[in-house]
């Protein structure tokens, strides 16, 4: 028997200038003065003594007509045709209008990227932010029960079997917009979410909801749902039309076409993702034995399809992927946390079939993105490492580069849900969904390599300024027009909701 039917959820130095050395403060000066500051601080008004990052954000960037001159960054494009140079990028209203090592353009807002490196957001192509209300509960735990486990807590019976089941739509919207704003906070411009929280049309509202107060670019993943008011998979049709009839917004949508659930036929699924001219995307994991019904799609398969994870899957099935042109997600740091089997990387790679990166549950895992190229990179490395040393270096796979991972984090990811027309590199025409990374912080300086530092060195905190369709999102290290202390306070509300209802106490401690 599967371990979804077993779950009983589905089937099968010193300060200078100008270069002259600084004079040394002695530390009872040092003391002296920082006193005299904090003193005078508390006398100056309150927009002088906010930080920093919330001054000199410019306006009307990304509005209809505005240029805006991101000059003297270290460009990294995503692009091949268009390369990596140190120098400037153009846009105009939400869209990339030109890139240079020198743009003259006068009557453009100048933003000035010296020190910083500047690239494609980050793409997550399979998220289940439902549980940002569940964040850390389960970081031990693995999918399905294990006899060796006795009592652990697993994600079947725990989060999807017991805690999933209890949302409300305000705590739906609550987690969709506080994720969602956490991971744009560290660079993730694209989310496809994958909330299995349906259980009715108002749950799926506050879906679509959650993801518009964000402003970020993000694929509604239409799943299961459980309970009397499930309308799914039949609400597509309202959906689609209600929310994502038109190409020209920052949302689109997918069809859940998962083949675990009880009593429905995949290809219903599948086939209404095809009416509805949808992507279709579905978890597929051989931990949970999944490979034969896999193979039995096998005829099926298209290149609308994302499969999530490809764990223990049949050759068979890997090679009508590639000839159809489906695309893969994997999930690295769950993949190897969860027991969902071997991360396919170096079979996705062996293949051809270069695959996107996302970042599953934050039940267990961190939703940045650092976290997965870097697991992504030395996991590869590892394997082939290895090789080389029991058969010799002639035996062993190319090394995984950061230059690739980093492709696959953003240009891959765009390719992945169909938006490599919109996002995913800086190629004029396409929007301005743009990081500025710092390079010149303390974890990072001197910057020798571009690619290098952003895999290897970067996380959250270099995250400086996003914009999302040249709309400024974050800036110089905060995001915009959000009260993060409300929206903290409501979404431990939230928990503490979730945590009575399930009659589980928060494990703080345990």
């Amino acid at each position: 028997m599967c371990e979804l039917c077993k779950a009983g959820l589905a089937q099968p130095q010193p300060h200078s200038h100008a270069g002259r050395p600084g004079k040394m403060t002695s530390r009872r000066g040092f003391l002296r003065g920082a006193l005299a500051s904090a003193a005078a601080m508390a006398f100056l008004p309150a927009f002088l003594a906010r930080p920093a990052a919330a001054q000199g954000l410019p306006a009307g960037v990304g509005d209809p007509g505005r240029r805006t001159l991101i000059k003297g960054g270290h460009i990294l494009s995503q692009d091949a045709a268009i390369g990596d140079f140190t120098g400037d990028l153009l846009l105009e209203g939400a869209k990339i209008l030109d890139l240079a090592p020198a743009i003259d353009a006068p009557d453009a807002l100048v933003i000035d990227a010296a020190g910083r490196i500047v690239l494609p957001g980050f793409i997550d192509t399979h998220h289940h932010q439902f549980e940002t209300s569940l964040r850390s509960y389960l970081p031990d735990g693995i999918m399905f029960g294990d006899p060796t486990r006795p009592g652990a807590a697993t994600y079947l019976d725990n989060i999807l079997g017991i805690f999933s089941k209890l949302y409300r739509p305000e705590d739906v919207y609550i987690a969709q917009l506080f994720g969602g704003l956490s991971q744009l906070d560290a660079g993730v411009t694209t989310v496809l979410d994958v909330s299995q929280i349906h259980h009715s049309p108002a749950h799926s509202d506050a879906v679509v909801e959650g993801l518009q107060a964000v402003g970020r670019r993000g694929v509604f993943g239409y799943f299961e749902g459980y309970g009397p008011g499930l309308q799914y998979p039949q609400d597509a049709r309202r959906l689609r039309d209600q929310y994502f009839a038109s190409d020209d917004q920052l949302l689109s949508m997918l069809m859940g076409g998962e083949v675990y659930l009880p009593g429905v036929d995949p290809m219903v699924l599948w086939n209404l993702g095809k009416e509805l001219d949808l992507m279709v995307g579905l978890h597929v994991v051989g931990s949970l034995g999944m490979q034969e019904t896999m193979d039995r799609l096998i005829p099926h398969y298209t290149d609308r399809h994302l499969f999530i994870h490809m764990t223990g899957m049949s050759d068979a099935a890997w090679d009508r992927a590639k000839e159809v042109g489906a695309h893969i997600s994997l999930s690295v740091p769950i993949e190897m946390q969860m027991r969902h089997g071997m991360p396919p990387i170096q079979k996705a790679i062996d293949m051809g079939m270069a695959p996107a990166l996302s970042v599953d549950v934050e039940c267990t895992m961190t939703a940045d993105f650092f976290t997965q190229m870097r697991s992504t990179l030395t996991l590869q490395r590892a394997l082939a490492n290895q090789i080389a040393l029991d058969q010799g270096p002639e035996a062993a796979p190319a090394l995984l580069s950061s230059r690739e991972v980093l492709e696959f984090a953003t240009i891959n990811g765009a390719k992945a849900l169909r938006l490599d027309h919109k996002t995913g590199s800086l190629t004029p025409g396409k929007e301005a969904d743009i990081l500025l990374l710092d390079a010149t912080a303390l974890n990072v300086a001197p910057l020798n390599n571009a690619a290098g530092a952003v895999v290897t060195l970067m996380e959250r905190s270099n995250v400086e300024t996003v914009l999302v369709a040249g709309q400024i999102r974050k800036w110089q290290g905060a995001l915009v027009g959000q009260d993060i202390p409300a929206l903290r306070d409501r979404i431990i509300a939230s928990r503490d909701y979730l945590f009575d209802a399930a009659g589980v106490a928060v494990p703080l401690f345990d």
